[in-house]
């Protein structure tokens, strides 16, 4: 099986005519632009100004050893790669663009475009070796003393590099002040031993008195190398390692991993499979939220909403096991479906403890949202919506700032487009309005739920397609064909056509992207993650400077960083 090549959306003419039909093609629903070296930055530019695409989402580095060199581009061993978003008329397109990294070739920087590229342009440096002109080579994922670029395909996964000693605080003299102004300045590290930072992260700061003139961001701490071990793994063996991205929402990126194959595939899962994945998912926002909630309102002082919350996470960890056998890491998903049905009384149980999660969200909300100290705290550090889309901001943080925008309503999956719930949508983009999107959030979350079980399709939870499913043990105890299938899918796996896709699924942090590079065989020949708050998080050093410290605080919170998806 090849990949689609027919578009199915009339935009295609609208990009041949702007860039011509040799630079176009269509693959797997995803519209991609081929641009070099020398035309990026106007081909950008076009992008932005001309055609609309106001967000950049992604930049990541594809190193094609490993190909054959036939399908090299103009010969050339690696490329930059961009997934660009046009937040008015919802479309996507992926610009590809050959560099030949080992001999010296630069590739133009977007910043100039698009500053959210900041951090992406970095990280395909720090993995890759990509150059990008005007860039310092500045480590991101690895630390100060790494050798080399560990997602080369000429880079031994086992090759771990230890580091020795940790980098001191450093900033470069700020040519704005004066010698006497300096003096009134100090460095200080934030985490990664504060509790506020979770162990996870550290941002050193110069300060004046409380406020925060700036700041540098440190990150990597949890860095595990998901990437690289997706290309030694079959695609069902990638399930597991999803969890470890978002672990206070694991479920939902089970469901992005296994929907992103799936369309590559073409398969279309059961009914009752996409209707216990919308569940699963939005059980998975409500606890992520109440994460987020519970564990800012400690950071503030506020330790009451904690036990609130943690209560009603704990709760739905009390479904996650009935269901499956597992809490935190849950891998419900399969290539194809579910892993489990759902076990009897467990739609009447999860019934219940929504009834529950909606009181609560009521309690906490009087604890809260007209408790003064708690709206003198988080009514700091504002954001434009300009300026979070600029960032790449998506999910709660981008709707918080005024920018109405979901997947779930704009590229509609499974059955949103079936139910009814309402988008909350901030002003100011500050912690506060984070807080009250998130608190609404949950609640449209425990109306989706209850619409869907209400209306839960029968059927099975698998789809029989023999690509991804395995037989049935009578039909592989009696019957040759089921047999060499069962042991087709078991020693081979799941094997997507040639090609490459990007599928994205509105998580709770906000897009959760998979960007996906099959060669046909039984393991991914590349895998880029596009974890929403990597962008987010880009964005810290600016929002915070000129606050108070304790503002910074609150602003971290509100962020809900997750070190598993932001160091991978």
């Amino acid at each position: 099986m090849t990949e689609s090549t027919t578009p199915t959306s009339n935009y295609s003419a609208v990009l041949i005519e702007k860039f011509g039909e040799k630079n176009y093609s269509y693959a797997f629903g995803n519209h991609v632009v081929w641009a070099t070296t020398e035309n990026l930055v106007s081909v950008m530019t076009k992008f932005r100004d001309e055609l609309g695409f106001n967000m950049i989402l992604d930049v990541c580095g594809v190193d094609n050893t490993g190909r054959p060199k036939s399908e090299w581009t103009h010969g050339k061993r690696f490329e930059s790669v961009y997934h660009l978003l046009n937040m008015e008329n919802h479309e996507r397109v992926r610009v590809r663009v050959p560099v030949d990294a080992d001999g010296g070739e630069m590739v133009p920087s977007v910043m100039s475009v698009w500053k959210g590229a900041d951090w992406f342009e970095r990280e395909a440096w720090d993995m890759f070796g990509i150059n990008y002109e005007g860039r310092k080579k500045e480590r991101l994922l690895t630390h100060h003393e790494f050798v080399g670029h560990p997602l080369r395909k000429d880079y031994r996964a086992d090759h771990n590099q230890p580091l020795s000693e940790s980098i001191d605080i450093h900033f470069d003299p700020d040519p704005t002040i004066t010698h006497e102004e300096s003096l009134k300045r100090e460095w200080i590290n934030i985490g990664p031993s504060h509790p506020a930072t979770h162990g996870t992260l550290r941002i050193m700061a110069e300060i004046e008195g409380e406020v925060i003139k700036r700041s540098k961001l440190e990150i990597g701490y949890l860095h595990r190398c998901f990437e690289k071990m997706t290309e030694n793994h079959l695609y069902n063996q990638v399930v597991p390692y999803t969890d470890r991205l978002n672990y206070c929402s694991s479920p939902m990126n089970n469901i992005g991993w296994c929907k992103a194959i799936e369309d590559m595939m073409g398969i279309e899962i059961p009914d009752r499979a996409k209707a216990i994945r919308m569940v699963l998912a939005e059980l998975s926002r409500i606890i992520d939220h109440m994460v987020c909630i519970g564990a800012a309102g400690v950071d503030l002082g506020a330790l009451t909403s904690f036990w609130y919350c943690f209560e009603m996470r704990e709760k739905v960890y009390e479904l996650f096991e009935k269901l499956c056998g597992a809490r935190l890491t849950v891998s419900l998903t399969r290539i194809g479906g579910q892993a489990q049905e759902l076990p009897v009384g467990w739609v009447t149980d999860c019934l219940d403890v929504v009834k529950q999660i909606e009181k609560r969200v009521d309690e906490v909300d009087a604890l809260l949202t007209k408790n003064k100290i708690y709206v003198d705290r988080t009514k700091v550090t504002p954001i434009t919506a300009k300026n979070a889309i600029d960032w790449g901001y998506t999910g709660p943080c981008l709707r918080a700032a005024g920018v109405n925008y979901d997947i779930r309503k704009t590229n509609p999956y499974y059955f949103y487009k079936d139910v009814e719930f309402e988008i909350p949508v901030g002003y100011d983009g500050t912690p506060f309005d984070r807080y009250v999107v998130r608190m609404e959030e949950m609640r449209q979350s425990c109306r989706i739920i209850n619409q869907v079980l209400a209306n839960l399709p029968a059927g099975g939870v698998q789809s029989l397609d023999k690509r991804v499913c395995i037989p049935p043990k009578k039909e592989v105890y009696t019957n040759i064909e089921g047999l060499m299938n069962h042991f087709m899918l078991i020693m081979k796996g799941v094997r997507p056509p040639v090609g490459e896709i990007y599928s994205a699924t509105e998580a709770a942090n906000g897009e959760l992207g998979f960007y996906v590079i099959s060669d046909g065989g039984p393991n991914p020949f590349r895998v880029k993650v596009r974890p929403p708050c990597f962008a987010i998080y880009q964005s810290y050093g600016e929002v915070v400077n000129n606050h108070m410290l304790a503002d910074a605080v609150a602003q971290l919170s509100s962020m809900n960083i997750i070190a598993g998806e932001l160091d991978r």
